[in-house]
C-alpha cells in the first residue's frame, strides 16, 4: 500500500501521519509538497491537521488553491482513498469533494482534549476494522470543528450511511452534552457517496503508536490496508 501525505505551509501534523504510516504500520509512505502539480500512484493520500496558510480566511480556504489540489480533485474523482484529517477535512469541505462546512466551536474557544466517538458505519475503508457501535478515543484540537449542512444535506448523509463517526460518552451514547464543538446531530466524520473520501475532526494518527497507552486511532489506518 502506497501514502501520500499532503504538506502545506502551516500543517503541523503530517509528521505524525508520516511517523505512524511509515515507522508504524511500515507502509511505503511519500510526501506530496503543495506546489507539485501531479501525483504519482497512490492507494491513500491523506490531508493532514494545522493550519494550512495560517488559516487565513478561514480554514482551508487558501489551501483549496494549491497547485496540488487540482491533481488531488482528480485523484478523488477517479476513485482514489482521500482522508483527510481536521484541518484536512476543512480542505475537503472547501473543495466540495465533501458536503456541509465546519464553523467556529459553540464555545467560541479552541478545544484540545480526547473524547470517544461512535462508529456508526463499518461498511467504509476507513472503519471496517471495528464494529458498528464501537467506541473510540481519539483527541481533538480545532477552533472550527462544528459541523453544519441543511436539512437536505443531512437527510442525504443519513439515507447514504455517510456519517462515519459521532461524539458520544464512553459508553456510546449520542446527546447534546457528549458534543464538544455544537457539531449538528454530533458528526465527528462523514464520508462521500462512494465512501472512497474521508473527512474527520478527531486525530487518530495521534493516537495510533504503542508507545501509548491507547491505540484506538489504528482503527482508522487498519481499515483502510485491509481494504487496499
Amino acid at each position: 500500500m502506497k501514502c501520500g501525505i499532503v504538506v502545506f505551509p502551516g500543517s503541523n501534523c503530517d509528521r505524525d501521519s508520516f511517523h505512524i504510516l511509515k515507522e508504524i504500520l511500515g507502509l511505503e509512505t511519500e510526501w506530496i509538497w503543495h506546489k507539485e502539480n501531479s501525483l504519482k500512484k497512490f492507494d491513500l493520500i491523506v490531508l493532514p491537521g494545522g493550519f494550512s496558510y495560517g488559516d487565513y480566511l478561514r480554514p482551508g480556504a487558501i489551501a483549496k488553491f494549491s497547485p496540488i489540489m487540482k491533481s488531488i480533485m482528480e485523484y478523488a474523482e477517479n476513485g482514489g482513498k482521500l482522508l483527510g484529517i481536521c484541518n484536512g477535512f476543512q480542505i475537503l469541505l472547501e473543495c466540495g469533494l465533501l458536503p456541509g462546512v465546519l464553523m467556529r466551536n459553540i464555545s467560541h474557544a479552541f478545544i484540545c482534549d480526547t473524547v470517544p466517538v461512535r462508529l456508526e458505519n463499518d461498511q467504509t475503508p476507513f472503519t471496517s476494522n471495528s464494529s458498528k457501535g464501537s467506541v473510540l478515543k481519539l483527541p481533538i484540537a480545532h477552533a472550527d470543528g462544528r459541523y453544519f449542512a441543511d436539512e437536505n444535506t443531512l437527510k442525504e448523509l443519513e439515507d447514504n450511511d455517510q456519517v462515519v463517526l459521532r461524539y458520544c460518552d464512553s459508553s456510546g451514547m449520542v446527546a447534546s452534552e457528549n458534543n464538544p464543538n455544537g457539531s449538528l446531530t454530533n458528526i465527528a466524520g462523514i464520508v462521500n457517496k462512494s465512501k472512497t473520501i474521508c473527512g474527520m475532526m478527531p486525530h487518530p494518527e495521534r493516537q495510533a503508536d504503542p508507545a501509548w497507552p491507547n491505540v484506538d486511532g489504528q482503527v482508522i489506518f487498519r481499515s483502510l490496508i485491509q481494504s487496499s
